[in-house]
């Protein structure tokens, strides 16, 4: 595939449907997961102009700051510490409306208002996240959660 991507106007599921088959064919064939992250992280930007989207990694035991695409960003994470490390300490998707009533929310960009974190589950264990941060409150919800998931099923970790 041409590494160009066809911009879809419309609702927020119109908007996943139509890059969702453009990702799968972005992502075939390629094994490198470095490529194949960075490529997820550019396509979801360019569709949707999130503020920040990106991986994290568990390596030894932190999560350690991936491919991704906006302004820089914490490097490491600590399990159970701000909205990605809660997500990996409890493997469970979390949406949140406004990151400063998130207890322990950390602060990579006073821009963040928003956010959304998926973790990476392979055979049980959470070996990464994904993270998507808004500059606008309450912009992700659980269309974002199932669409996200999907995309993150198209990836050979």
């Amino acid at each position: 595939m041409a590494e160009d991507l066809k911009i879809s106007k419309g609702d927020k599921s119109d908007k996943y449907r139509s890059l969702i088959p453009q990702m799968s064919a972005l992502l075939d064939g390629e094994n490198d997961l470095i490529a194949n992250l960075a490529n997820v992280c550019a396509a979801l930007k360019e569709q949707f102009g999130f503020f920040w989207v990106g991986f994290y990694m568990v390596k030894d035991n932190e999560l350690v700051l991936g491919p991704f695409q906006g302004p820089v960003a914490c490097t490491r994470i600590q399990k159970g510490k701000g909205v990605c490390g809660a997500s990996w300490n409890e493997s469970k998707i979390f949406i949140v409306p406004d990151v400063e009533a998130f207890p322990g929310h950390i602060a990579c960009s006073s821009a963040s208002k928003s956010e959304i974190v998926i973790p990476i589950i392979r055979n049980g264990t959470v070996i990464g996240v994904m993270d998507v941060d808004s500059d606008e409150l309450n912009s992700f919800d659980e269309t974002d959660a199932t669409y996200l998931s999907e995309i993150l099923q198209l990836i050979s970790f």
